[in-house]
């Protein structure tokens, strides 16, 4: 489910609101809020429609001629995505229509790189799926894991690790330690996830034990689960790092109670951009993202989007991925 705009917009700016420090720029007149946020450790995230600090490259046309002439006539690079994965990750900006984040930034960096225009486009989760499916986008670039469920239809090229959260409301005084901390607990996750596939085997997992069950709450908006946690109507929420450091840093309502690979005990998850299989546009996306953690740019939209714990030292394409359910 899309937010609404005025839903966009609150959750684009509430974290604003809350933070520990807040930097007036250049957003209008009196009483609006800034488009800076700056946490206490000094990360600085720019909420503008404008992002004057983005950073950008230069074609390479060694790269930029393994691209599909299909996509070369055309001159764009089609890349949707989530609009509610929240900052820093992907979210809407102060002008509630512009979208913005570290997942766009990327985008950017290889559409630069393969000198094509970017044409950057949001649907919910697993309408992204189907855009890339019926060829409707090039690709799709929001924080997708790879999974071996999912290398069945898509082409992966990495660029981060997948690590996630379990947040917590900040005055709880529960202890994270394994699954078995779940047992009994109100957690909340993202329908379609990663997260929701590991939450689902670890509740399997402890029923089979003996243990409560996990009462998985399912939310789809950004805003609705912040609301839960901060009112206590869940224990907790399984979710992207990214997001959750953010969050609990600028909120000052939750905490990260632990952190994990995407992939649970499994492997070190990694996230990527999915490509429709086999329509070779994976190999010039790999190359670029290759390219720009060489040429130093990789690094300064990790830096930008304070994502250094995530950073990988090279792609790849189609690595082991999260392991399929068991039937």
């Amino acid at each position: 489910m899309r937010f609404a705009r005025t839903g966009r917009r609150r959750a684009a700016l509430a974290a604003a609101l809350t933070t520990v420090a807040l930097v007036t720029a250049a957003c209008g007149g009196g009483g609006e809020v800034g488009n800076e946020v700056r946490t206490a450790d000094g990360q600085v995230f720019d909420l503008s429609p404008e992002q004057p600090t983005r950073v950008r490259t230069g074609k390479v046309d060694a790269i930029a001629a393994r691209v599909p002439q299909t996509i070369r006539d055309r001159g764009t690079l089609v890349v949707t995505g989530s609009s509610t994965t929240g900052p820093p990750l992907r979210f809407y900006a102060t002008d509630d229509r512009t979208i913005v984040g570290s997942e766009v930034d990327f985008a950017y960096l290889v559409a630069d790189i393969l000198g094509l225009r970017l044409d950057v486009r949001a649907a919910d989760w697993s309408q992204n799926f189907v855009k890339i499916d019926s060829g409707e986008v090039d690709a799709f670039i929001s924080n997708v894991t790879v999974t071996e469920e999912r290398k069945e239809k898509y082409d992966f090229a990495t660029y981060r690790l997948d690590n996630i959260a379990l947040e917590i409301p900040e005055d709880d005084d529960w202890t994270y330690t394994d699954r078995k901390s779940l047992a009994g607990k109100r957690i909340g996750v993202g329908s379609g996830t990663n997260q929701e596939q590991l939450l689902v085997e670890w509740n399997e997992s402890n029923i089979a034990e003996g243990l409560p069950a996990i009462d998985i709450a399912y939310y789809q908006q950004t805003t609705d689960y912040y609301l839960a946690l901060s009112s206590h109507r869940i224990d907790g929420f399984l979710g992207p790092n990214p997001v959750a450091v953010y969050h609990s840093a600028t909120s000052g309502d939750t905490k990260i109670a632990a952190t994990l690979s995407g992939a649970g005990e499994a492997l070190q998850a990694e996230i990527a951009v999915a490509t429709k299989k086999d329509n070779g546009l994976i190999g010039a996306i790999h190359q670029a993202l290759q390219y720009a953690i060489d040429n130093g740019t990789y690094q300064q939209v990790i830096d930008r989007w304070g994502l250094q714990s995530e950073a990988v030292p090279q792609s790849r394409i189609n690595p082991p991925g999260l392991p399929k359910q068991q039937a």
